[in-house]
């Protein structure tokens, strides 16, 4: 298999060390607009690395850069007959790769959109979890951290604008940063206030999930994040993120009786996201992966995708307590 990675920031690397490390790879062409970063992620990544161009032929294609432009990015590889992964968390992103199902099915490749830490291992777990229901009502997902510098910024614009939510049957348009909510997170983050905010989420949970009635996404934040939404951010984001956290909360039917399953996961996001779109890349090229766009709610094992990231240390976890 050869892959091809865009972008080498925080998640990007992480992605290309899983994908080097992976006797399925042959070979990984990397492509930044660093130079200097793109030279120093192929020397040591080691001898499955080399450097690309955004349009090197490749039998899957990782889109990591900055939000923007994933949308023309992966028509012009769909259009080559490549499978394409994006780990963008944009709705405009998400929206144009969504887009390409059709050319995506008619070729029979696979668009798969949202292949992060949240949304994505969170659209993973909310499968895992859904599979124990006889009816599934609502899907809630709140996250906390940010990647690197581009997803620490993206998450900053986020508290602007709209957020979109899915309530019975129809989208809502709620401004950004109202509608808080007290989530709690796997340890040591605890509890944390998070917000309505513009996220993709929901465009890609509704489909997997027919018939789901409400689904909402949250995003963790201070009140100096908020009142500074609008402005430059205040200081420079770290340089991979520290300790971030993915909540997933699933409501439904089970043998006549409503239930809730909450399930989380603690990590690094960056890394978290890395191995998510690496493993992602790794099914879509193989063939395991369902043809068309979705995100990684259509996930066709959700176990098995969950032990292999389990094997590179990303791990789950359930909520087990009283309301």
């Amino acid at each position: 298999m050869r892959a091809l990675v865009i972008g080498a920031g925080a998640v990007g690397a992480r992605a290309i060390r899983q994908l080097v490390e992976s006797p399925e790879v042959d070979e990984v062409l990397v492509v930044d607009d660093d130079p200097v970063r793109q030279a120093a992620i192929v020397e040591t990544s080691g001898p499955k690395a080399s450097a690309g161009t955004e349009h090197a032929a490749a039998d899957a294609v990782l889109l990591a850069t900055p939000c923007g432009m994933h949308g023309a990015l992966a028509a012009h590889h769909v259009g080559e007959g490549r499978s394409v992964v994006s780990t963008s968390d944009s709705i405009e992103d998400v929206r144009a790769l969504l887009d390409l199902d059709a050319e995506a099915r008619a070729r029979k490749r696979s668009v798969v959109a949202g292949a992060s830490f949240s949304p994505g291992y969170s659209c993973v777990l909310a499968r895992h979890a859904v599979a124990r229901f006889d009816t599934v009502s609502e899907v809630h997902v709140a996250r906390s951290g940010t990647g690197g510098p581009a997803c620490a910024r993206q998450h900053h614009t986020a508290l602007t604008g709209q957020a979109l939510d899915w309530r019975e049957g129809g989208w809502q348009r709620r401004a950004a940063g109202s509608g808080r909510e007290l989530c709690w997170f796997p340890d040591p983050i605890g509890g944390a206030d998070c917000y309505r905010a513009e996220l993709p989420d929901a465009l890609l949970l509704v489909p997997a999930f027919p018939g789901v009635e409400r689904v909402t996404a949250r995003l963790a934040a201070t009140r100096r994040d908020r009142l500074s939404a609008h402005l430059p951010m205040l200081r420079k984001p770290h340089p991979e993120g520290l300790v971030g956290a993915v909540r997933v909360e699933v409501r439904g039917w089970r043998q006549g009786r409503s239930d809730v399953i909450v399930l989380g996961a603690l990590d690094r996001p960056a890394v978290a996201a890395g191995a998510t779109a690496a493993l992602a890349l790794r099914w879509a090229a193989s063939g395991r992966w369902p043809v068309g766009a979705a995100g990684l709610g259509v996930v066709p094992e959700p176990v098995r995708f969950l032990t292999e990231l389990v094997e590179v240390g990303i791990k789950a976890a359930m909520f087990e307590g009283g309301a």
